[in-house]
């Protein structure tokens, strides 16, 4: 493990930032911090010259990268799309998993599960298959079921632990069900890719849902007579929301509008990136369905609905800030501390702050990255 100190960079810190600041890294841990420049303590400086410092991203809804899907669960697979999203500053991920049918998934979470115990990946989230067929994005119809408890089990049995969110449709029978058993397991319970009413949606909000799956997108939209999903997540405080801030998704003005009515405490960006992220233009495969991605952004061939993104979370950083107008420190709670919190992980990542893992980022003053940290090692 490195034993180093960064210096004369923009520390952002929880209570603050630190202009300039410094940080000293042991173990794989932030060992110390403070104002100013540091005094000497025998490991070598890195002077980083103003560059902002902040905490590594945490990524809750991702399906691949680097030419890579989550669902070929093979290990070296699977890293490469890991670091792919790691050059770009995520230092802690979750890998989402498309509709499939139950046996598939079973067998899929089982192989994930396993990258899970060795640290690779934070947890598993499944998107679907218990999503509205009316409101299915880039997920095949024909493969969309009503969450019975039969599947649920055995998802949760071969995860073993391994499952940290699994998005549902609050409409479909049996969701309310299905969200108090998630709930009752330790799984945080999404809402999504939904066409319910909001009294479709508050049952299962009051069942313990707490987190809205990619707000605006694979939703009914909002109505001024009829509030629908998008009103009843993002006005009820219990309810954290899901951004993709590739400008696309979501116009900045909206981007903008949910997040100041949400707040710091209730607001995630998320990638929902495919393989495409960090590979570019092409065709690629998400679950079954042919996408084609044309200036970056992915399609159901044939010029269809829009399919996850190419997004990586240094550019929803910088898109937060640079597009929609957000202040840096927002942009650290939404990329980073919220979602590390969201995922019980705070006493570990997220921040920056003494005992917590060295996962952090520095920006250039365009906030693009020269250099990503995760557990006190450099991201070549």
């Amino acid at each position: 493990m490195s034993h180093l100190v960064i210096s004369g960079g923009k520390v952002v810190t929880p209570d603050g930032v630190l202009d300039p600041g410094w940080l000293e890294v042991e173990n794989g841990t932030i060992a110390a911090l403070g104002p100013g420049y540091p005094e000497q303590s025998g490991a070598p400086v890195t002077d980083v010259a103003g560059a902002w410092v902040v905490p590594g991203f945490v990524d809750i809804h991702c399906h691949g990268g680097g030419g890579e899907a989550f669902t070929d669960t093979d290990p070296l697979r699977v890293g490469t799309a890991v670091e792919a999203h790691r050059r770009h500053g995520t230092t802690t991920m979750l890998a989402s998993l498309v509709s499939r049918p139950v046996p598939e998934l079973v067998n899929q979470v089982a192989a994930l599960a396993e990258m899970v115990q060795e640290g690779l990946l934070a947890g598993i989230h499944l998107e679907g298959p218990f999503l509205s067929a009316a409101r299915c994005g880039a997920h095949d119809p024909a493969i969309l079921v009503p969450p019975d408890q039969s599947s649920i089990r055995k998802l949760l049995a071969a995860g073993d632990g391994a499952i940290s969110m699994i998005t549902v449709a609050p409409e479909l029978e049996g969701a309310v069900n299905a969200v108090r058993t998630l709930v009752d397991n330790g799984v945080i319970a999404a809402i999504g890719h939904t066409d319910a009413t909001e009294a479709a949606v508050l049952p299962a909000i009051d069942a313990g849902a707490t987190v809205a799956t990619h707000l605006f997108n694979g939703m009914r939209p909002l109505h001024h007579r009829e509030p629908g999903p998008i009103g009843a997540l993002l006005d009820d405080p219990r309810i954290t929301v899901e951004l993709i801030v590739d400008l696309v998704h979501v116009h900045p003005t909206v981007v903008r509008l949910a997040a100041r009515h949400a707040g710091p405490a209730r607001t995630v960006l998320i990638t929902d990136a495919i393989a495409a992220a960090g590979v570019g233009d092409g065709v690629y495969d998400v679950g079954g369905l042919e996408v084609t991605v044309i200036d970056g952004v992915p399609r159901i061939a044939g010029g269809g609905s829009l399919a996850g993104s190419t997004l990586t979370m240094d550019a929803a950083f910088r898109n937060l800030v640079q597009g929609c107008g957000l202040t840096i420190r927002e942009a650290v709670t939404a990329c980073s501390t919220r979602p590390a919190a969201l995922l019980g992980l705070a006493e570990e990542t997220g921040s920056l702050s003494v005992g917590l893992a060295a996962d952090f980022v520095l920006l250039d003053a365009g906030l693009r990255p020269t250099g990503v940290m995760a557990r006190g090692e450099w991201v070549k």
